[in-house]
């Protein structure tokens, strides 16, 4: 990907499929990502999180990676140069308390390895979960617990984190507008053809074009800023100019597959 398209950020690899390829492959997770960095990787996703405390994952996710290798794996992505984000996955057996040990071990993280671009909370969509089905987790978090995540992340966080980003696929337009006016300070992004939360059941996730983006931002009285992947200022050569209907010129750059947008 990088011969063919050189100034292509890639964003890529959970920690998850990070273990599974150093262990497929018989080598060390540093090895691994340090080979995957000299190939062309730039950052990582962080994802497989789902909540990182094993009471929770037991039930959850026992066959995936536990708490301590999550954290191990993203440790030593950041120790050989590599970005991530962090997320929080969050609405179906867990408990509050569970919600504080997991914002409590991301800060923890980043105080000593300072890898983290941003934070997103992602609500659980129910709808077609196996365990949901088998009444073995809630239907999701309310509403007012979802926008109070993006809100107590942005206490707990700050200022190791600077960035709580929100996600119209998870929340929608008008919750995402509402989480940007309560702690959240980045939406991303305008997608194509999303399929992780629609096979789960939700409503969104197809496309938000960049324009649609901008204004959204705008009607809430904050002032859109374009970014990269790692928050720095897109080089000229790959703006792309909207204008939302409100007549305010913005613009937007393209970043892990869809405009990524930054609320000011």
């Amino acid at each position: 990907m990088k011969r063919a398209a050189p100034a292509l950020h890639v964003h890529a690899f959970s920690p998850l499929e990070v273990l599974h390829g150093a262990t497929t492959l018989g080598c060390s997770v540093e090895e691994f990502l340090s080979e995957l960095k000299t190939a062309g990787l730039a950052t990582l996703p962080g994802t497989a999180a789902e909540i990182l405390d094993d009471e929770v994952r037991a039930i959850i996710c026992p066959d995936k990676l536990d708490t301590a290798q999550w954290l191990e794996v993203v440790r030593t992505a950041h120790k050989v140069g590599l970005k991530s984000t962090a997320t929080i996955m969050f609405g179906h057996v867990e408990e509050p308390m569970h919600w504080a040990r997991h914002l409590l071990r991301i800060r923890a993280l980043q105080v000593e390895t300072h890898g983290f671009t941003e934070f997103v909370p992602l609500p659980f969509v129910h709808m077609e979960a196996p365990m949901w089905r088998a009444g073995r987790a809630r239907s999701g978090p309310t509403f007012r617990e979802a926008v109070l995540m993006h809100a107590v992340a942005r206490l707990v966080l700050h200022p190791e984190i600077r960035n709580i980003q929100t996600s119209w696929v998870k929340m929608g337009a008008s919750g995402a507008a509402l989480c940007l006016a309560s702690g959240a300070n980045d939406l991303g992004g305008t997608l194509m053809n999303e399929s992780i939360t629609r096979a789960a059941g939700g409503v969104n996730g197809q496309e938000f074009a960049a324009a649609s983006l901008a204004q959204l931002i705008t009607t809430i009285g904050r002032r859109p800023r374009q970014r990269t992947t790692l928050y720095g200022e897109p080089a000229l050569t790959t703006r792309t100019l909207a204008r939302p209907t409100a007549g305010v010129l913005n613009e937007y750059s393209f970043a892990r597959g869809g405009s990524q947008w930054r609320g000011a």
